[in-house]
């Protein structure tokens, strides 16, 4: 259970999370990821990241019950800094990451797959933004990353979700496998990015972040702020309180 980092091949570095029921990561968490991404991009030896999730699912967001059990304000505070830490990790990786994603990638895992460099996905993978739904609001810069500008706004407004075979079709998602074979599809991206020159890829990495025209650290920041007002009317408490009151759902941020 956690945030553990394995080698399985020369140049590769992967990053598992795992935090059952369904990935839904407490405040510590994020930053402990944003540790781990951040740790294998200084190293040396690493060319390319697989962020990967063990379980049912890729990532559910934040933990919205260590959020109700808060009296105050500093679970949120945790978890918008946590998952701040955690996006802007996974873009200012030294190297290139590619996310493996299976089942769902709800709230906090879009921020994530959408600063990633590569997505490889399941056939059974959703992506989505409940946030609404949840009494938050946020990434909506990620989710812009994998889909058109209108399609974002439908899915945002809603808290649908869109499939890997869907966004495979708007370019964002690399290659859609079954889902035993989610993790050797990422290592073979992986593989072919490692035998690059392990400078060069990295310049490569700096340079495209360079002309990225959307500054994601800056917009995510400036989206968080709506979060707080949220919170502080009132309105968001009022729809968190919901959740899992509606025929048991899925714990799901």
């Amino acid at each position: 259970m956690g945030v553990s980092t394995a080698s399985p091949a020369k140049g590769i570095c992967t990053v598992t999370v795992d935090f059952p029921p369904v990935n839904a990561l407490p405040v510590q968490g994020w930053y402990d990821l944003a540790e781990a991404l951040r740790a294998a991009g200084r190293d040396p030896e690493v060319r390319c990241v697989v962020l990967a999730a063990a379980g049912r699912g890729f990532n559910a967001g934040v933990d919205i019950k260590e959020m109700q059990r808060d009296s105050g304000h500093s679970a949120l505070i945790g978890a918008n800094r946590g998952c701040y830490e955690a996006f802007a990790a996974v873009y200012e990786c030294e190297v290139p990451v590619v996310a493996a994603v299976n089942g769902y990638c709800l709230g906090g895992g879009i921020g994530l797959v959408g600063n990633a460099d590569a997505i490889v996905a399941s056939d059974d993978a959703v992506f989505g933004l409940p946030e609404l739904d949840r009494g938050a609001l946020g990434a909506a810069t990620h989710l812009a990353r994998l889909v058109p500008q209108h399609l974002m706004r439908a899915l945002y407004y809603t808290s649908r979700t869109a499939t890997a075979r869907e966004l495979h079709a708007h370019g964002s998602v690399w290659k859609v496998v079954p889902r035993d074979g989610l993790a050797d599809a990422a290592l073979e991206l992986a593989r072919e990015i490692a035998q690059k020159d392990g400078l060069l890829i990295r310049l490569a990495k700096a340079a495209i972040n360079g002309i990225d025209p959307v500054d994601v650290r800056r917009s995510y920041r400036f989206e968080q702020g709506f979060t707080f007002e949220a919170n502080l009317s009132g309105v968001a408490g009022r729809v968190r309180d919901t959740f899992g009151t509606e025929g048991k759902k899925e714990d799901r941020a």
